[in-house]
């Protein structure tokens, strides 16, 4: 099998999880906090990036101007499923987000949100 392939089918395989992320500049300390229900999507985000076309302007500013090496991606938290019962992904999603928006403080000076 080649390698193209391989790859694709080992992105296949992972699985779908919904988490909040955090992309830190490493030059001046600011912290962009955002979701996804498929962390998947995090390829596109930084895709965007890459190709100038992100809709934060003051983050894709910072990065036209430190270069992709000063930012860092991290998963801070993934959404707990629960086993039983009702359970509103996007509501868990959304009051996880909250919390770590309430917690950085990405505001201003110190982040892009």
């Amino acid at each position: 099998m080649d390698h193209k392939k391989e790859l694709k089918e080992m992105y296949k395989e992972i699985k779908i999880e919904a988490g909040v992320f955090t992309i830190t500049n490493q030059q001046n300390g600011k912290v962009f906090v955002g979701s996804f229900n498929n962390l998947k999507r995090l390829n596109g985000f930084q895709f965007m990036l890459k190709t100038g076309t992100h809709m934060n302007k003051a983050l894709q500013a910072d990065y036209n101007t430190f270069g992709k090496d000063a930012f860092v991606v991290e998963v801070v938290e993934y959404v707990k499923k629960k086993e039983e019962g009702y359970f509103d992904e996007k509501r868990a999603l959304e009051k996880l987000e909250q919390q770590w928006l309430d917690k950085l403080q990405p505001y201003g000076e110190r982040g892009y949100n």
